[in-house]
């Protein structure tokens, strides 16, 4: 299960809106939290949701079944792959992830830094 059901940023029962909206109330850069992603998809189970300069970004986690590892957006040569959900919480914590803006393909980057509970 990806080692991610006992963990604090864990929404388990989060819909997207809930996730957007408990980042926006948190009102921090690095504001996160990991969600069950929308379409129920066994190659991309999660999403990461992050806030960062009054914007959340929502970035999918993909399961890649070959090697039974996860990697985070879409798949990309050279990309970091991770063991566990946790492992990319872990590393996010200590490296900043680069958030990508689709709609004008700027980027930024924060660390993981606040987790938000979702009640």
């Amino acid at each position: 299960d990806a080692g991610v059901h006992s963990k604090a940023w864990y929404a388990a029962t989060c819909d997207r809106k809930m996730a957007e909206d408990a980042l926006y109330q948190s009102n921090k850069d690095g504001s996160f939290l990991i969600r069950k992603s929308s379409g129920q998809d066994s190659k991309q189970p999660y999403t990461l949701v992050v806030f960062y300069n009054r914007r959340v970004y929502n970035i999918p986690i993909r399961f890649i079944e070959a090697t039974r590892q996860y990697a985070l957006g879409r798949e990309k040569s050279g990309e970091e792959r991770f063991d566990s959900v946790a492992e990319i919480v872990e590393n996010h914590q200590r490296t900043s992830l680069v958030l990508i803006d689709s709609q004008s393909n700027t980027k930024d980057s924060t660390k993981l830094k606040h987790i938000v509970r979702v009640s």
